[in-house]
């Protein structure tokens, strides 16, 4: 499929006055179109700029707040509940993480519990925001049911993502691990319908249960985990600590981004932020990350391998080259970002041309039609 490429600032700004119609405050339309172009530029097309339309239709059914009132109460020595206020879960994520870095930087060790949030997006993000104090983490959220339990035959359990980082050392990069509990993240399957290719085998099921290579079908019926009843347990493990434990939505009842407008979703994130120095100096905690990153690099290579690398290093790669030479986007996704920018009375000739774009049908649209099974 045919991409055009265009800079970081370009798409944030076509994102920030995107998002500014949705009633967002300056700061946080910012916030969230600079959040959803980094994940354009680390490769995961899937939770970038393609998103606005969704998210700008769950605000006009008000399913989300656009300038949500955020509360956070101490609940504990090291503890912390956020109240995200039905608002866009960047907003929400952003200020958890904010308010539990300050509390680690007393206690060592702060865990953040938030409900009455949304989608947030990747969840790489929030791991930066710590990673970029000097801080580990771990970050948890739950999602609408997108894959079954082990021996289930319908959609129960989010796709969920776990995410974990550990800051670097003096010569060694940060670790950051971001990943669904599926074979591949359900995003990825929506976009693959969007631009109307086909997906690989093994992925997911259509609605009568039978495996398919049609996204559209795939994304109307179950994802599969990755690791099949392992994958299955750790998003169980992940509805249960983000949605059960902080008194969200959870077991099945949080609503999809897609197919349900009528209620927003009470979404639950949990984070454990940690100081580095807590058993080492963070000299030495430093150094020995720096042997960890030798000793890993100097592993004998398997068959085909050209290099090994730490998680996290091939997405900064991608930012890094993105950042050189541009960001792509495929032209359906283009198509649904121009036609929504028409509706909204956006113009943006930088991305779209002088004279607009030839569409003769939103091609993103086809998100939020599911076939009933």
């Amino acid at each position: 499929m045919e991409v055009e490429i265009f800079g970081k600032e370009l798409l944030e700004d076509l994102g920030f006055r995107l998002l500014l119609t949705g009633g967002l405050r300056e700061e946080d339309a910012r916030t969230i179109a600079g959040d959803l172009v980094a994940a354009d530029m680390r490769g995961l097309n899937s939770h970038g700029v393609s998103r606005i339309p969704m998210y700008l239709k769950r605000i006009e059914c008000k399913c989300v707040n656009p300038r949500p009132d955020i509360r956070v109460e101490q609940v504990g020595t090291a503890v912390l509940r956020v109240d995200g206020d039905d608002g866009m879960g960047f907003l929400v994520a952003h200020k958890a993480m904010e308010e539990g870095l300050k509390l680690a930087e007393k206690t060592g060790i702060a865990m953040v519990g938030c409900t009455r949030s949304t989608h947030f997006g990747m969840s790489a993000l929030y791991v930066k925001q710590a990673l970029a104090k000097g801080y580990a983490c771990m970050v948890y959220t739950n999602s609408s049911a997108a894959l079954p339990v082990c021996g289930g035959r319908t959609a129960f359990l989010g796709a969920a993502p776990f995410a974990a980082g550990m800051p670097g050392g003096y010569e060694s990069p940060d670790y950051l691990l971001d990943m669904a509990m599926t074979v591949t993240a359900r995003g990825k399957i929506r976009v693959a319908m969007i631009n109307n290719q086909p997906i690989p085998e093994g992925l997911a099921l259509d609605q009568e249960g039978n495996p398919t290579t049609d996204a559209k079908k795939a994304f109307e019926g179950i994802c599969l985990p990755f690791g099949g009843p392992k994958g299955a347990a750790l998003a169980m493990l992940m509805d249960m600590m983000a949605g059960m434990y902080t008194g969200s939505n959870y077991a099945g009842d949080v609503s999809s981004l897609y197919y349900r407008f009528e209620e927003p979703q009470n979404l639950g994130h949990m984070m454990f932020i940690m100081r580095p120095d807590l058993f080492v100096s963070e000299d030495e905690y430093k150094k020995r990350m720096d042997v960890y990153y030798k000793r890993l690099k100097a592993l004998p290579r398997a068959a085909g391998c050209d290099e090994i690398l730490m998680p996290g290093e091939p997405e900064d790669r991608k930012s890094q080259e993105a950042l050189k030479n541009g960001i792509p986007l495929t032209e359906n996704i283009l198509d649904s970002l121009y036609l929504e920018s028409l509706r909204r009375g956006v113009s943006c000739p930088e991305v779209f041309g002088e004279n607009g774009r030839a569409v003769t049908a939103d091609s993103g649209a086809v998100v939020f039609e599911k076939k009933q099974g």
